[in-house]
């Protein structure tokens, strides 16, 4: 049986014009094939794999802060201060009591099940086109050669309405369509006011960092991880960055895969049932000058049942530079270049995920 996700958008549809990923297998048909089976391309050289020793042994100070969103939105200083740490030494937060109601995050978690319990053929009528990295597949598969994620996914353009592109969006499921545009809306609420606070800890006004984004862009990448035989050979997703200004995951609260770099080890990001993780993305790194930087992180896979999320991503429009600001340079030198985020995402998406990597393109005196 073939496996490979390889149908998708009409030639005449020019796509994002980001960059592309090559089709590859279907993780999902090949476990249910064989549920034992891990294949060669899929399992990692031994210095990548997720093994004991490469874990961080957390102590009662080494949690990712937890930011509690009703009191940021009041304008708490000690709050404020906190998310204020959270970007500086770790990159990476859960936001509680961000007013997304239990039934908006349910009803994204059961939207996502529902386009991966479809039949491969009728998951195949939006795989990505050659063009373009929205739709079904993988992504950051640039070789015939690389090795492989444990993971299938659908990417889609979110925000705002006008880009969408609905031929990637699973038409037969009733409530997919609505699942996604409320969560997406909630999510776009949520990223401004996080963003309106790390503007002004930025020293700028409230909504200059928004403005700085042009139309500000969403997309969102839908995972779902089959369980493994072997989780000690392969990764859910590899090691890397991401390349908008913050991100916000909403994870499966039953399951801990979700891990970022600490302390040159890597720390497990525990669920909080109904929280939202959040993570300083690349662009919001260079537009700090480097005080704020983007976290590596990965996931990993596990023995026992399937696993989804959701990752959303606030993006700059693609003509935007991604520079310092004036007020980010004011006692720290320039370390960072003007760059369009559309040349970043090109760059990035032409090659592997490789943890950090991809951000030396940003730096002074580096050159692709």
């Amino acid at each position: 049986m073939d496996l490979k996700v390889e149908e998708g958008g009409t030639g005449a549809d020019k796509g994002l014009g980001w960059g592309k990923s090559l089709p590859v297998p279907s993780v999902q048909e090949i476990v249910r094939n064989d549920s034992e089976c891990v294949p060669e391309r899929y399992i990692l050289d031994y210095e990548d794999r997720p093994i004991d020793s490469t874990f961080y042994a957390p102590n009662v100070f080494d949690e990712i802060p937890i930011i509690d969103y009703s009191l940021l939105a009041n304008g708490e200083e000690d709050e404020l201060n906190k998310l204020d740490f959270a970007c500086k030494e770790w990159g990476f937060f859960q936001i509680i009591n961000h007013g997304v109601t239990v039934e908006v995050l349910h009803n994204m978690k059961t939207a996502v099940e529902a386009f991966f319990d479809l039949p491969l053929e009728e998951k195949k009528k939006h795989a990505m086109a050659e063009n373009d990295i929205q739709g079904y597949g993988q992504a950051y598969v640039v070789s015939e050669h690389q090795k492989l994620n444990w993971c299938d996914l659908i990417f889609l353009i979110t925000q705002p309405p006008e880009c969408r592109n609905f031929k990637y969006w699973p038409s037969t499921l009733q409530s997919f369509k609505e699942a996604v545009e409320e969560y997406s809306e909630e999510i776009q609420r949520v990223s401004e006011e996080v963003l309106g606070c790390i503007s002004l800890l930025m020293g700028m006004d409230k909504h200059d960092l928004k403005k700085l984004h042009g139309v500000m862009k969403q997309s969102m990448r839908m995972n779902y991880y089959p369980r493994c035989s072997r989780p000690d050979l392969v990764l859910g997703v590899s090691p890397h960055s991401d390349k908008g200004s913050i991100s916000f995951v909403l994870q499966d609260d039953e399951i801990t895969a979700l891990q970022i770099k600490y302390k040159e080890r890597w720390l497990p990001v525990k669920p909080i049932p109904n929280a939202l993780v959040v993570n300083v993305g690349d662009v919001i790194e260079a537009w700090s000058n480097g005080v704020y930087k983007s976290i590596e992180h990965r996931a990993v896979t596990n023995t026992k049942k399937a696993r989804i999320s959701v990752g959303t991503f606030v993006l700059p429009n693609e003509q935007v530079l991604i520079g310092p600001v004036e007020s980010m340079m004011i006692d720290r030198p320039r370390l960072y270049r003007d760059i369009k985020f559309l040349d970043y995402v090109r760059y990035s998406l032409n090659k592997e995920m490789d943890g950090k990597a991809h951000t030396h393109f940003l730096k002074l005196g580096k050159e692709s």
